[in-house]
């Protein structure tokens, strides 16, 4: 059977992983497919470079549009990134009657409902198995390995960056901004790691996953989105001494008023499994009805990881390259016809309407009466206590110090209510900054 043709839009980290990894496991990945699949064709900007990552087999030119152009290439695999050309590109591939694979999360978050259309009327596949979590078969799970379940939840541990970063905080107690600039110098954050550690790189995957699970469209517009910048080493340390470790989830739940899409530090047990993920490591957690938990784990990053998930792609595409489209596994595991509709249904929920449980650091004035004065404001507005944990004044400030700490555990309490009583607490002449609030997320 003659090969799949495959051309690639940029071949930096993920396209020369990609390149070397379908070269060297070329026999195995053949047997897997049941026919050949080969890098024919290469675009990148550096087409220097490019020749040096390919050699003189393939064919490697300037611009993008020559390789959607070629009426040989079956597969388009788009590794440029960003929202502008790479959704142009996409989009006329598609038009070409390509099939498209992409690492692009941030494309699809934002405009996957429009994709995924135009490559349904096309009849075209597009693939995307690179776009979450590196090298951990997510996508295929969540689309068709948990396919019988209702899935309850998902909450995941997927930007590596940030992990890296709360990671080094929790074993060498240093500050947010310190770590950082270790995380820049020795590679593992980005010159401008904005979209890392504010969460948006997480969303983009967390909006994906929710889609699949729950078969809505992607709305990454609608998701709640919180970084690590306002953290700080006491409570690393604190959540530690409590039982917890703090980590930055993706979650997605489903609920009887709507679906929950959010993305935010949150305090875990350090008894569950995904609370002991560490350094730049992946890991999802999914809960089905039928199956119950499953943890899903390894690297979220690299050249090669993410190139297992690329070309996992293609060769799911090489099997279904003949199919009629309507026997192929949908985009997003639901029937187009039978997605949720956006507002519908089942909505994504504004962040008030989430109930969670919460801990609260709170700096005040050591003297008599502000914790009763605390516990009321939250009692009047129908928040339980759950813990309290109140420091010494010299441990927190040094000796002398008239400043201590309140720590405050919560049961289960709507955001919108935490809010209002939040509000009337920070208002309080002995509270002394801003209060640290963080999510606390049992996953049961």
């Amino acid at each position: 059977m003659k090969p799949i043709q495959v051309g690639l839009l940029g071949i930096g980290t993920v396209g020369s992983g990609t390149f070397n990894v379908l070269a060297r496991n070329q026999d195995e990945i053949r047997r897997r497919a049941g026919r050949g699949i080969e890098i024919s064709m290469v675009a990148d900007l550096d087409t220097a470079r490019a020749k040096s990552v390919v050699g003189d087999k393939v064919k490697v030119v300037g611009d993008a549009r020559e390789v959607i152009a070629n009426p040989e290439i079956d597969v388009v695999v788009e590794l440029i990134g960003g929202y502008g050309i790479a959704k142009a590109l996409v989009l006329e591939a598609i038009a070409a009657g390509k099939h498209v694979v992409t690492a692009n999360k941030a494309l699809l978050a934002v405009h996957g409902t429009e994709i995924f259309k135009a490559a349904a009327e096309k009849g075209v596949i597009v693939a995307y198995e690179a776009a979450v979590a590196g090298g951990i078969p997510i996508i295929k799970a969540l689309r068709e390995g948990l396919t019988a379940n209702q899935i309850q939840w998902v909450a995941g541990i997927i930007n590596g960056t940030t992990n890296f970063i709360l990671s080094e905080m929790r074993d060498k107690g240093l500050d947010f901004s310190v770590v950082l600039k270790e995380a820049q110098r020795l590679g593992y954050a980005e010159a401008d790691p904005t979209f890392d550690i504010e969460g948006v790189d997480a969303a983009h995957k967390a909006t994906l996953m929710s889609s699949i699970a729950f078969g809505i469209p992607v709305q990454f517009d609608k998701a709640y989105v919180e970084g690590i910048t306002k953290l700080a080493a006491a409570d690393i340390k604190y959540a530690e001494q409590l039982g917890y470790r703090i980590k930055l989830l993706g979650i997605t739940k489903r609920t009887d008023k709507g679906i929950e899409l959010r993305v935010h530090p949150s305090l875990v047990p350090s008894k569950r499994l995904i609370a002991n993920v560490e350094g730049a490591m992946n890991a999802v957690v999914v809960n089905g009805d039928a199956v119950g938990t499953t943890l899903y784990y390894g690297k979220g990053a690299g050249s090669e990881p993410t190139a297992s998930a690329v070309i996992a792609d293609l060769v799911d595409i090489a099997r279904l390259h003949d199919a009629d489209p309507a026997h192929r596994v949908p985009p997003l595991a639901f029937q187009s016809s039978s997605l949720a509709a956006a507002g519908g249904e089942l909505p994504v929920l504004p962040m008030a309407d989430v109930v969670t449980s919460y801990y609260l650091r709170i700096r005040v004035s050591d003297e008599a009466g502000v914790l009763a004065k605390i516990t009321g404001l939250l009692a009047n507005a129908g928040i339980s206590i759950d813990a309290v944990l109140q420091r010494e004044a010299d441990e927190v400030g040094g000796e002398g110090s008239t400043q201590t700490d309140l720590i405050i555990l919560t049961h289960d309490t709507r955001e919108g209510d935490m809010d209002k009583a939040l509000a009337e607490i920070q208002g309080l002449p002995t509270v002394l900054a801003p209060i640290n609030r963080i999510r606390k997320e049992e996953l049961n």
